[in-house]
């Protein structure tokens, strides 16, 4: 029997931007990229602020194409939208006119789901929001609305859950909370992640692997580091544990220049 393809492929992908204005103004943000993301893994990419991080997750979701190389998704080569995977952005993606329960509830709609509405609810229930449905956006607060978005996300059941930073703009604790709800609906499933943070401690509390980006322009992977800390986790307790001081460590050595790399860089733009 052959192997289990991956969930999600790099191959050699490389994505430039070309300037509208300037077709000879080009950037590079990630260049040779080969990973790959197994089912049921929890991968977190982690690298300096503007290493091509959501170009990574945006090529992963079909709405970016590579300049050269190629995805795949299962094994089969990604052509336009990958309809296998679900997408929570950094920032809030609701609808405003439409209620808590309408907008988790929106995915499906589209896809003529006749229950739409039963799902909806027992989403909200699983991130703890049961009561809360008939709320709107501006009524919810941030933690909530996250809680709305993984909901939105989650009810399509995906294979392949794309994330892009998605609680940097929670306070500690409403994001610890987050995280552990996420990682107990991940253990649920076992679908695959790719997980995009800025956020070491969190990289490390949540993943199976931590991948580490050089700083951009031309960004491509530097380290990779296995996360073998036992599972169930409690991202706040986990953190205190030497086994996780050690990984911290490790891969903080590669990350570091990295990250003075891309200050050095920003100071100079």
């Amino acid at each position: 029997m052959g192997e289990t393809p991956a969930a999600l492929a790099f191959d050699a992908v490389s994505c430039t931007f070309i300037s509208k204005d300037d077709p000879g103004q080009r950037y590079t943000a990630v260049r040779d990229v080969t990973l790959a993301v197994g089912a049921g893994e929890f991968v977190s990419v982690v690298g300096p602020t503007g290493c091509g991080k959501s170009t990574l997750l945006n090529m992963a979701a079909g709405l970016l194409t590579p300049s050269s190389g190629e995805l795949h998704v299962f094994g089969q080569p990604l052509r336009g939208v990958n309809a296998r995977a679900g997408y929570m952005f950094q920032s809030d993606s609701l609808m405003p006119w439409r209620t808590a329960a309408r907008n988790v509830m929106a995915g499906l709609e589209f896809r003529g789901v006749a229950d739409a509405a039963a799902q909806a609810d027992e989403w909200l229930k699983r991130v703890g929001l049961g009561g809360f449905g008939d709320r709107y956006p501006h009524q919810l607060s941030g933690g909530m609305r996250k809680r709305v978005s993984l909901a939105q996300t989650l009810v399509l059941d995906p294979d392949i859950i794309l994330m892009d930073e998605p609680f940097s703009a929670l306070d500690v604790q409403t994001r610890q909370l987050m995280e552990n709800e996420v990682l107990d609906l991940w253990a649920a499933k076992k679908k695959a992640v790719l997980f995009i943070t800025h956020d070491l401690d969190e990289a490390i509390a949540m993943s199976d692997r931590v991948v580490v980006l050089s700083a951009g322009p031309a960004s491509h992977p530097i380290g990779e580091f296995r996360v073998d800390l036992d599972r169930p986790r409690d991202v706040a307790e986990v953190r205190a544990t030497p086994r996780f001081v050690e990984l911290h460590q490790a891969i903080w050595d590669v990350l570091r220049e990295e990250v003075l790399k891309g200050y050095r860089q920003q100071l100079a733009a």
